[in-house]
């Protein structure tokens, strides 16, 4: 199994999603410079605790692969990074910091749902459904103009597991409800954690529209 460059980062990113990213501190400048020599990849994971400037953070152990799409060199030897995340993966093993976070990790698809537990359109649909019906209130409140709903969500047709990836995308939700978003083992373990984070976002909506 052989080692993968893992870049610590302070949010949870999501497969599908893309990542921006500004490298300014020297062990990660190395990170860079080895993956543009290789095969453009590594791994980001969430910080669980402390900050990735410096190192000795801890971290999470589930994460995804990030591809570096586009580069651009900037002074004093930094760089500017658009990377798309893709599938997930589990750290089985952190290796030495050294030159920089680096990871024994495997690919970890989704689980087989339990038999009666299938995710499909009809579930998905009720999510957004409610989410829907959350951004109304607050445009109404607001008086803005909604985008149409695939605007909103995508359209439908991609497999259940990435369609509930991209909805969590769009839900303005911290990093521990994308955390479990992320780490849910199996499709409707996902569908289940989305469903909490948008109990949160309810929540939110209904304690800013009441003030």
């Amino acid at each position: 199994m052989a080692p993968l460059p893992m870049f610590p980062l302070e949010s949870v990113l999501l497969p599908g999603e893309t990542l921006p990213l500004r490298i300014f501190e020297p062990r990660y400048r190395e990170l860079v410079s080895d993956a543009l020599a290789g095969d453009r990849r590594f791994g980001v994971v969430l910080i669980a605790a402390g900050r990735e400037v410096g190192g000795g953070e801890r971290r999470c152990e589930v994460g995804a692969l990030a591809t570096i799409t586009e580069h651009r060199r900037l002074g004093f030897g930094q760089h500017a990074l658009v990377c798309a995340v893709g599938e997930r993966l589990r750290v089985v093993r952190w290796l030495d910091d050294d030159p920089y976070p680096r990871a024994e990790t495997r690919p970890w698809p989704d689980e087989p749902d339990e038999p009666g537990e299938a995710v499909g359109d009809s579930e998905i649909r009720v999510l957004e459904d409610r989410l829907l019906a959350l951004y109304q209130r607050v445009s109404t409140r607001r008086r803005l103009a909604l985008p149409a709903r695939d605007a909103l969500f995508g359209p439908p047709g991609e497999p259940a597991g990435e369609r509930l990836y991209n909805l969590a995308a769009r839900i303005p939700i911290g990093p521990a409800d994308r955390y479990a978003v992320l780490a849910a083992p199996s499709v409707a373990a996902r569908l289940a954690a989305v469903d909490d984070a948008i109990d949160t976002v309810a929540a939110r909506v209904a304690f800013q529209l009441a003030e």
